[in-house]
């Protein structure tokens, strides 16, 4: 009897060993073979977003959407993934991307030397503008007559880099929401912001506030992984490449930036790629 029950122990436990292996079980193999970009969960891209920065990234109907968005559900197919997006504040986003609470950050994120400590990017995807609002009736036209104004950004952003750089008066917030409030309330004489928000919130104010400038920022806009996570950066410029070459950057170009003119400089992706040259053309 001792011996009868000490072999259907060794057969109960290897039926249990053979359905853990059945169901995933084997964490080990999930990692080799079925997480080869070191995700959170296999099969599925985590991305850090905002919820309030049409028409680049913003919460419609209960879906992200926006242009970086949308652009990178379509990168993701091309790799074969599903995107999880979840809404974040930009001042926290490359902090949480760095740690890996997010696989990747998708904000229309600025490239800049400084951010480069903090995260590895893809290549350029995009270009971007600084914008200038300003509530009705204001005098101020130009980037040059900030000096001495309170002027509200979204802290962490490129634009907060500017009003550093510059000496000039800020109002951080946390969001863009929050900045839009404070040029209402006339607690900022003037917002910086990328162009595209600018405009985009000018034209559904009503006339209250207006996008009276804007300028070229050099960086050039990219998506965000963690450090030294090179097989998904390498496997997102594929798929950046793919996307341009099939069509997906331009449409997606033209259904959020219309009058929009791209710079004739400017290639997305590493260039590499059929059909890398888009239309200039709005």
């Amino acid at each position: 009897m001792p011996v009868l029950k000490r072999s259907l122990a060794v057969s109960a436990a290897a039926l249990v060993a053979l359905s853990l292996t059945a169901c995933g079980g084997s964490s080990a193999g999930q990692t080799a073979a079925d997480n080869p970009y070191d995700l959170q969960q296999p099969g599925t891209l985590r991305a850090g977003t905002l919820t309030d920065a049409p028409p680049n990234v913003f919460l419609k109907d209960g879906k992200f959407t926006g242009f970086d968005n949308d652009l990178l559900t379509a990168v993701a197919g091309k790799l074969g993934l599903k995107v999880e997006f979840v809404g974040t504040e930009f001042s926290s986003l490359l902090a949480q991307v760095k740690t890996r609470k997010f696989d990747v950050g998708s904000s229309s994120i600025s490239i800049t030397e400084a951010r480069k400590k903090t995260v590895d990017f893809t290549n350029k995807y995009d270009f971007g503008f600084l914008g200038l609002d300003v509530p009705k009736g204001s005098p101020i036209t130009s980037f040059d007559q900030l000096p001495g104004k309170r002027v509200v950004v979204v802290q962490g952003t490129v634009q907060d880099d500017y009003v550093t750089r510059e000496n000039l008066n800020p109002v951080r917030v946390p969001d863009y929401n929050a900045a839009l409030n404070q040029l209402r309330a006339g607690t900022a004489d003037a917002w910086i912001t990328p162009a595209e928000i600018g405009e985009k919130t000018a034209g559904d104010s009503g006339g209250k506030v207006l996008a009276v400038a804007k300028q070229l920022d050099p960086g050039g806009i990219a998506y965000a992984v963690a450090p030294g996570n090179d097989k998904l950066r390498a496997a997102l410029d594929k798929g950046i490449d793919e996307v341009v070459a099939d069509g997906t950057w331009e449409k997606l170009q033209k259904q959020y930036y219309p009058s929009r003119e791209i710079p004739e400089d400017f290639t997305p992706g590493s260039g590499a790629a059929a059909g890398a040259t888009p239309s200039t053309t709005p």
